[in-house]
């Protein structure tokens, strides 16, 4: 048995390394283990290379360390892996004994993978010295920029590193000996690509390449090249060491390569990568259709709605903002646009199949419509960035129009950000109301065996949800606010009139929540407070009108009137609710500081109107009238002028007389007796 088969065989017998080195030499492993050892290592070197070597996730997690480092640290970084790397595999020059290059084979590739990674050390580490060496003069103060021996000294680096990595490539591409997939040789192309594709950028910025129409072409056709493979892979794989290398390397050298070409801005980045993309080459387009059938040419138009959700839109001419139409002068910005519309699809139909989802899980869908939105922005911003080096007037058409772009692709990503957060609130009232959720029960059952009962959500729990809604307010009227800062905003009277209008919607939102905080603790006075100023906020702007009529629409910044208007009601109703709190707390503390003064059964004030108070003395006006009103007798006139009017003639008034009032019997009229006069005062006698 060989040393790695001894080594294992002891390792598995749950020894420590340090018992491994003790044992001698000469010891001999069991010759069953010998046979299961050959058996495994066979089985894994069979099954180890049908998985992919994972040439990109492994430079990509190399140059993490430029995260927090330079590149000079990352050179040394290297450089002890790549003796580390070489101990291992045998191919370290052992002490005292001159250094022989050894050469690596595609059967040492296929035997272990870690020569594949030597190479990809090797080459790194050129390709950080290079960069070292140009940032270095790129932070001189002196001006003069990188000339001469320095310059060729960064594009020798990056041609070794080239080089290395073409002879990985050259050793993948010997699939029978190096056991490597398809993937493995497209992302060795891809990555030797990139780094020729550098080394030309530095002989073109240098001025060494002949000047022409075909300058910078060579360029263009090694990153093409790269962006294409790296753009099929991130198409079927979706992993985000694809997209970062795209968005942070690959397009802006394409970019700059096509400006320095005197190519329109107008194509866009994949428009250039197809076109300078060696098509020649039937070997690498046939690899790569078969990764991504559309990497070379378009998609069809989708037929269905699900198809339109999935593919991407097509990227737009124009943007319209409050009326005026603004051309896209960069192809970047309308890629950007496109995968916003994108993204708004998936959002809507999402939003629309789960109605009933949870406020975290709609505001979630948001993310993607944001990463969108930001990459709209920030290539609006780069697009204006490069016409002011260019020092372009302001009066110049194309800055007119980035202009518009610009604030119109930053209110988009406001109004979007600002509907996260309503979804997050509840976009269905827009946290108008506060209701007590239920509290959720223990999933243990009880010792007793009966099940834990209802308890209604404890205050400091209510508490804490309100603080989240007013960190969300907080962040809305942040974000509206924001927009008054865009260039060109605040010249619009009317459009910062509506900001106005949208920022005090939230603000009212702020104070009524706050309200309901202070009710819950008992304080009815501020939370009226805080309800009058609600109310003022939503009577000092009016909504403007919705500039969308569609009610299945995410909620974003866009609010209607009409929502406006429920939410005055609301408050109005909340207000009058809790001023009759705070009226009916007043009196009871009133009765108590009466009864404390023993003025609890005091008479009101209307009653001693005829008593004129004392001189000295004050009167008690937090006394004026009985209130709330008891049930109490009431003074009437006196009561002989009743008695009275029985027996006193008034003017039009007649008396009836006894006899009036018997019927007529016959014809024959009885003698009319005089009545009997009555003695004393009102009949009672003397």
């Amino acid at each position: 048995m060989d040393g790695r088969g001894r080594v294992a065989y002891l390792l598995s017998m749950s020894m420590s390394e340090a018992e491994v080195f003790l044992i001698p030499p000469e010891f001999e492993a069991p010759p069953q283990f010998d046979v299961a050892y050959r058996m495994r290592t066979s089985t894994l070197d069979t099954q180890g290379h049908k998985n992919s070597m994972d040439i990109t996730s492994f430079v990509s997690a190399r140059r993490e360390t430029l995260l927090i480092a330079d590149y000079n640290t990352y050179r040394t970084q290297l450089s002890r892996q790549i003796l580390s790397t070489r101990k291992r595999l045998g191919r370290a020059t052992p002490k005292r004994e001159k250094y022989g290059p050894k050469a690596v084979t595609a059967e040492d590739v296929g035997s272990n993978h870690e020569f594949a990674h030597l190479l990809l050390l090797t080459s790194e580490r050129a390709w950080a010295h290079a960069m070292h060496i140009k940032t270095t003069h790129t932070e001189d103060a002196s001006g003069k920029g990188i000339t001469g021996a320095t310059r060729r000294h960064v594009i020798s680096r990056l041609a070794k590193a080239a080089k290395v990595a073409r002879n990985l490539l050259g050793l993948l591409g010997e699939r029978n000996a190096s056991k490597a997939s398809s993937q493995d040789v497209l992302e060795g192309r891809a990555y030797a690509a990139s780094l020729g594709g550098a080394e030309e950028f530095e002989k073109e910025s240098g001025g060494e390449q002949q000047a022409g129409e075909k300058r910078w072409h060579e360029c263009l056709k090694q990153y093409s090249e790269a962006r294409i493979i790296y753009a099929a892979l991130y198409e079927r794989d979706k992993k985000d060491v694809y997209r970062d290398i795209l968005a942070n390397t690959v397009d802006p050298t394409i970019r700059y390569a096509a400006y320095q070409a005197h190519l329109s801005r107008t194509i866009a980045i994949p428009t250039v990568a197809k076109r300078f993309f060696p098509k020649d080459d039937s070997q690498l387009v046939k690899a790569i259709e078969e990764v991504d059938s559309y990497a070379l040419k378009d998609k069809p138009v989708p037929k269905t709605e699900e198809e339109k959700q999935d593919l991407p839109q097509a990227a737009p001419s124009s943007v319209t903002w409050r009326g005026r139409k603004a051309s896209i002068v960069d192809a970047s910005i309308g890629q950007a646009l496109a995968s916003v519309s994108t993204a708004e699809a998936r959002l809507r139909s999402y939003l629309s199949s789960n109605t009933s989802a949870a406020n975290k899980d709609k505001a979630g869908a948001y993310d993607e419509i944001l990463v969108s939105s930001q990459d709209a922005a920030d290539a609006t911003k780069r697009a204006t960035d490069e016409l002011e080096k260019e020092r372009v007037d302001e009066g110049d058409a194309r800055m007119q129009d980035l202009r518009v772009t610009s604030l119109a692709v930053n209110y988009a990503l406001v109004s979007w950000r600002v509907g996260r957060n309503r979804a997050l609130v509840g976009a269905e009232d827009d946290g108008m109301t506060f209701e007590s959720q239920a509290q959720k029960k223990l999933k243990r059952p009880r010792k007793d065996g009966t099940e834990y009962p209802d308890k209604e959500e404890g205050r400091g729990h209510k508490l804490a949800r309100l603080r989240e809604r007013v960190v969300l307010y907080d962040a809305s009227i942040q974000s509206v606010n924001s927009v008054k800062e865009l260039r060109g905003a605040m010249r619009d009277q009317k459009f910062v009139d509506e900001l106005d209008a949208k920022a005090n919607y939230f603000r009212a939102l702020k104070c009524l929540n706050i309200s309901f905080s202070h009710s819950l603790l008992g304080n009815h006075l501020n939370s009226l407070a805080l309800l009058k100023r609600a109310q003022d906020l939503l009577d000092s702007h009016t909504l403007p009108k919705s500039s969308s009529d569609d009610s299945d629409a995410p909620p974003t910044l866009d609010i209607p009137p009409s929502a406006g208007q429920k939410l005055h009601q609301h408050i109005t109703s909340v207000l009058l609710r809790t001023q009759a709190l705070v009226e009916l707390h007043n009196l009871e503390s009133a009765s108590a500081a009466a009864a404390s003064k023993n003025a609890a059964h005091a008479p009101p004030l209307v009653r001693n109107l005829t008593a004129y108070p004392v001189l000295g003395t004050q009167v008690d006006l937090t006394n004026l009238v009985s209130y709330p009103p008891k049930l109490e007798p009431v003074p009437v006139k006196p009561l002989f002028l009743d008695v009275a009017w029985n027996y006193i003639e008034y003017p039009g008034r007649q008396m009836k007389t006894a006899d009036e009032k018997k019927p007529v019997v016959n014809d024959v009229q009885p003698a009319q007796e005089e009545p009997q006069k009555k003695k004393g005062w009102f009949g009672f006698g003397r």
